[in-house]
């Protein structure tokens, strides 16, 4: 529940960004920035919030976390203006990316190591049902009943996660406290899980310099309702799910660089399209749903890549690694959604498409010097 709250609440503004814009008296990049900020939040105040808490209980710190993601998102849902909206957002993704860092080790410390993957996969399946059910619900609440009614949905789930986590935590739930933030960065030294880092910060983040403002494009370029959208998203949504089984099942069969390599082409391929498939319904229907598949296949094939990569240069920290790698995600959804919103600002919605390719070229230009990296120590080997 915590989860599906969590996942709504950050993507569920894409749907209500052209309303939000009027009512507020903002231009749509100034709107889109509730996504980029959000992101930010999350990138900057997880490592950050999560290390100056480390030696706090389990239990407490996890109530505590969705008490405020729950606040937050009233303040949201009553906020006079603007700026106290952005506060809002940003209190809420500094609780929403704690709350996941201690998320994972807090659900396998529940049950028996025979489940521990099962317990992870619960969890995050709430973000799973959030990008089918929750985002485009929530859009279609919004267009009804105004942007402000999707909020206090999300706090009302927040409230019930709160009192779920009150009934049913353990007083007492073991945990290792993490190392200090300073020794954690360090290894952002090491060449090839930086790599990584970037692979993710620029392949996974570059569809949001267009899906950020998915609702202006399909509203002003593909003439179809806002009510129109949220069935988009929903489509969207159901994109995401088939492309995390297909990451997961192609990087498993012939590695985590080859499988980038297909995946990041794709990924253009499927951008590349938009520019013509936007003027048409069905065409932009269906290249939604080619480009949502590659563009979240990239998640667990580099989730994946990272945890395999840190075994290898620094197995005392995988937890750790994993971690930045979550950051990353963040980064490149804060970067280019702003990236976005400069565009739309600009020369037009129609071309941002082109922008999220630029950073995808980057992305596969780095897996190539990975494969070069990997070919070369097997031939040292």
């Amino acid at each position: 529940m915590s989860a599906f709250a969590i996942g709504t609440t950050e993507f569920v503004i894409v749907g209500l960004i052209p309303g939000m814009a009027r009512d507020l008296s903002v231009s749509i990049p100034t709107a889109g920035l509730l996504v980029s900020l959000y992101a930010l939040s999350i990138t900057l105040g997880a490592p950050t919030v999560t290390a100056l808490t480390g030696r706090l209980p389990r239990r407490p710190l996890a109530i505590t976390l969705m008490l405020i993601f729950t606040l937050g998102n009233l303040i949201a849902a009553f906020a006079p203006g603007y700026d106290m909206l952005l506060a809002g957002r940003i209190v809420t993704g500094i609780a929403h990316g704690v709350f996941f860092s201690i998320g994972a080790t807090v659900a396998t410390s529940l049950v028996d190591k025979s489940r521990s993957s099962q317990a992870v996969a619960l969890m995050f399946a709430g973000l799973t049902v959030a990008m089918v059910v929750g985002v485009p619900f929530g859009a279609f609440v919004g267009q009804h009943w105004g942007w402000r009614a999707p909020f206090l949905v999300v706090a009302a789930l927040g409230a019930i996660s709160v009192a779920g986590l009150m009934a049913w935590l353990p007083k007492a739930i073991p945990h290792t406290p993490p190392t200090g933030l300073i020794s954690q960065l360090g290894l952002l030294g090491k060449p090839r899980l930086l790599a990584m880092y970037l692979v993710t910060t620029f392949g996974f983040g570059s569809s949001f310099v267009v899906f950020t403002y998915l609702s202006p494009l399909m509203t002003g370029v593909t003439h179809v309702s806002e009510e129109t959208v949220s069935l988009a998203l929903m489509l969207f949504g159901v994109a995401t799910v088939i492309g995390n089984l297909f990451g997961g099942r192609l990087a498993d069969r012939i590695g985590s660089e080859p499988a980038l390599r297909i995946v990041l082409i794709g990924l253009i391929v499927s951008l590349a399209a938009l520019p013509l498939t936007a003027s048409h319904a069905i065409g932009i229907f269906v290249n939604l749903f080619v480009w949502g598949i590659f563009a979240f296949a990239i998640s667990p094939i580099m989730q994946a890549g990272v945890v395999k990569t840190a075994a290898i240069e620094a197995p005392d920290a995988v937890g750790t690694a994993s971690g930045f790698n979550i950051a990353a995600f963040n980064l490149g959804i804060s970067g280019a959604s702003f990236i976005g919103g400069v565009l739309v600002n600009g020369p037009g919605v129609i071309t941002t498409p082109w922008a999220a390719i630029a950073l995808v070229a980057l992305a596969l230009l780095i897996v190539e010097w990975l494969l070069r990296q990997r070919r070369l120590s097997l031939r040292t080997a």
